[in-house]
């Protein structure tokens, strides 16, 4: 007889709440239900109470981990409605350290990864070796996260030929713990013997539920915001977007980690190719006018949307995160598969629940339920 599980809302795995009730039977999970909205922090509110340099600092925080790509889409959807002109060389130093953020996004995952799996000495190595990115970004930009890096109309630091090389010694120490990870998800790989076959999510159903970034690309789907809608400097360098085909927990774990190779390499060609000049153009006044904006963050596409009425404070801001894209492709991964497997199904997406949270209003009397909407 089919009984229900409850995980979360709070858990020891995970520091941001989230409640799934599973439907099992015979330890297997038939059914699954995901509630959001417990650490809605009205965000997308405040951004229509301050103006749209103060919002710079507001868009980071919507996801610590990932706070300079959320930084840069705000600041790109922003430049649709101000009339500014993004230097040639501040487009490419926001792919250098986007990249970065990449690497030091996918590497922390691979240590969640680690952890989910009980492999304390993988755990250990990656979250070790993943410090010297951290102190990277600190030596870059003055903070470890939350660094406020781009601004409207371009970035507010420079590269100086110290930061290149320090950059390029980083970048060489990095690969060696890349190879391993790598090791680890080969076909006798540690990883592998427990996340293959696991969270399987086919094709047809990731492009069903709209999953985007390793999730979708996990599935054999070869689409990113970097190439389908080139911005910054992605346009203009050669990289290959990951794709894996077996559509299981391995299979997004291998497109995360080939693709710190990949952010490796951009790195080095934007250093390269770096074109001299400003690092921020003039800015001008705001239009009556509306804009959107998409970027590839770690996690996958991210949207932003901004309606300006002319005034230096916006009247409508939007934000759709990958995270909340990519909460619906859990369901779909949990049925059919073991009650055992479901915290690894979870993490496989890389999760940042707070990002995702949207109010729902509930009849005291009543019991009904509604999402609440911004007239």
């Amino acid at each position: 007889m089919p009984e229900i599980v409850q995980i979360g809302p709070f858990r020891p795995q995970l520091v941001e709440p989230e409640k799934f009730t599973l439907t099992v039977e015979n330890n297997k999970i038939i059914d699954a239900d995901i509630e959001l909205g417990y650490v809605h922090r009205g965000i997308e509110k405040l951004f229509t109470t301050k103006t749209y340099l103060q919002n710079l600092a507001l868009a980071e925080r919507i996801c610590g981990i990932c706070s300079g790509i959320h930084t840069l889409a705000y600041a790109q959807t922003t430049e649709g409605v101000i009339d500014v002109q993004v230097p040639d060389r501040a487009r490419y130093l926001r792919t250098i350290y986007m990249e970065i953020e990449r690497l030091h996004s996918h590497y922390l995952w691979f240590g969640v990864l680690a952890h989910s799996l009980h492999d304390t000495e993988a755990f250990l190595k990656i979250m070790g070796e993943r410090e010297k990115v951290q102190d990277l970004l600190e030596f870059l930009t003055g903070n470890r996260m939350n660094y406020l890096i781009n601004t409207i109309g371009g970035v507010r630091r420079d590269l100086n030929e110290k930061k290149i090389q320090r950059i390029r010694s980083v970048l060489k120490d990095m690969k060696p713990l890349s190879d391993h990870i790598m090791t680890l998800l080969d076909d006798n790989g540690r990883f592998t013997k427990k996340t293959k076959g696991v969270g399987i999510l086919r094709k047809e159903r990731a492009l069903a539920v709209g999953a985007v970034g390793p999730v979708l690309r996990g599935s054999g789907i070869k689409s990113d915001a970097r190439k389908d809608d080139p911005y910054a400097a992605y346009g203009e360098l050669d990289w290959e977007v990951i794709t894996e085909k077996d559509c299981d927990v391995r299979a997004k774990s291998l497109v995360r980690a080939r693709e710190t190779y990949e952010s490796m390499k951009m790195i080095n060609q934007a250093i390269d190719n770096l074109p001299k000049g400003d690092i921020v153009g003039e800015l001008g006044d705001p239009l009556v006018t509306e804009s959107i904006g998409r970027v590839e963050a770690p996690r996958g596409e991210l949207f932003y949307y901004i309606k300006s009425n002319g005034t230096n404070i916006p009247e409508r801001v939007k934000v759709r995160t990958p995270s909340f894209a990519n909460d619906f492709t859990i369901i779909e991964m949990m049925r059919g598969d073991y009650l055992q497997n479901a915290r690894l199904i979870i993490e496989s997406i890389d999760p940042c629940f707070a990002c995702t949270d949207r109010v729902t209003i509930i009849n005291a009397k009543t019991g009904k339920k509604r999402l609440a909407k911004l007239e």
